[in-house]
């Protein structure tokens, strides 16, 4: 039987875009007749065919140790038994397909440096990563697949994660294959979206005559809520009515201050996590995610097949499918709340929206969940022996 190793530190589905990644391409291996292995540090079982290798990982190791003490036991581990493919997402050192979920490190850094809001703070922070452990830790680590003889394949998410290691790495063009994110079309729809309106939108307390923002991350500052923030008082002042709803993350104390302040509290509408984001989808008009860096947002392509128009940055991979003002918005990097309220309000005229939306499902068809697995089972399968 074929055999494949993936690693993640943490498998769930209910988890962030790598993370429930890993398990929806292990399902649909598993169930093709591969023998899937997982190790991790956490799993919740699914799916329950495969075979979970828990990495025992120190709690009380400084951040760097445990990044590195995981990517050295996997090696270890998988070095044991023979397996036709080694799957690595950026955070291991031993693979014959790599596939970044996170981006090439130092450009993500110097993007994500942005998410601070203060100069001044952005300066000393770009000074402390010349001594951080960490930085220089996660760089070996997601270097190795670009050192390693013979070099494995090497799959980008978005065609911006493939420009990103072609300049980085100084890697030819043709030794980097895109396979965008998939979204499941069947779970993520308009239809299946809408028959949670009315009861999400009870449930939220938000009028009929409100146009609902949807926020979804689990990272709130790297994925832009301070501009989100500051463009919902710039629509404020303008009279406009609207609701933010906040899911995934929960807000610090100095984001709870900074809303305050503005006397935003009765807009926003934080839930933390959740494990049904499709009835957040069908609540809401628009998803916004004016982020700082992401490799290829999932969550985007599965708030466009729900039918929501989205408004994103163009350091997020996810972008790289969008048709700015026609099934959805780009915003520059880094994301400004006066572009970003100008695009918000623009898509509170409902007819407006309604058919950017209805473009957004049509676009998303082609980037499926399942094209995105047949298409690494294709690349899988050449290595096998």
């Amino acid at each position: 039987m074929k055999k494949i190793a993936l690693a993640v530190e943490n498998f769930s589905p209910f988890a962030g875009g790598a993370e429930s990644y890993a398990v929806s391409l292990a399902a649909f291996l598993s169930d093709s007749g591969w023998e899937v292995h997982l190790f991790g540090e956490r799993w919740e079982g699914y799916p329950p065919n495969a075979v979970f290798h828990r990495m025992k990982v120190p709690s009380f190791l400084p951040a760097f140790m445990k990044i590195l003490v995981f990517a050295l036991k996997c090696r270890k581990r998988m070095l044991r038994d023979h397996y036709d493919v080694v799957l690595g997402f950026g955070n291991t050192i031993h693979m014959n397909v790599y596939q970044s979920h996170g981006g090439v490190h130092n450009i993500s850094t110097k993007k994500k440096i942005y998410a601070e809001p203060n100069a001044i703070v952005r300066f000393f922070k770009r000074i402390t990563l010349f001594f951080s452990a960490k930085h220089y830790t996660r760089h070996w680590i997601e270097s190795a697949p670009f050192q390693m003889q013979p070099a494995p394949i090497i799959v980008a998410i978005s065609d911006m994660i493939k420009n990103d290691i072609k300049s980085f790495y100084k890697l030819p063009e043709n030794n980097i294959q895109v396979v965008y994110n998939g979204v499941d079309v069947n779970r993520y729809n308009p239809t299946a979206g809408y028959s949670h309106r009315d009861k999400t939108r009870d449930w939220l307390g938000v009028k009929d005559n409100e146009t609902v923002f949807l926020f979804l991350s689990y990272d709130l500052k790297k994925k832009g809520i301070i501009p989100l923030i500051s463009a919902a008082l710039i629509l404020k002042q303008k009279g406009c009515r609207f609701r933010i709803v906040v899911a995934g993350g929960s807000p610090n104390m100095a984001l709870k201050k900074r809303i305050k302040k503005f006397g935003l509290h009765n807009l926003f509408l934080f839930l933390g996590k959740t494990r049904n984001p499709l009835a957040l989808y069908g609540g809401s008009d628009v998803f916004v995610l004016p982020t700082y860096y992401d490799a290829c947002s999932l969550v985007v392509f599965e708030a466009m097949a729900c039918g929501l128009p989205v408004i994103t940055t163009n350091a997020n991979g996810a972008a790289g499918i969008i048709n700015n003002g026609e099934d959805g918005m780009v915003l520059q990097h880094p994301p400004e709340a006066v572009e970003l309220a100008d695009k918000m309000e623009h898509l509170m005229i409902a007819p407006v929206r309604l058919q950017m939306g209805e473009k957004a499902v049509q676009k998303v068809k082609v980037y499926t969940i399942e094209k995105n697995h047949r298409a690494m089972a294709q690349i899988f399968e050449r290595l096998v022996k």
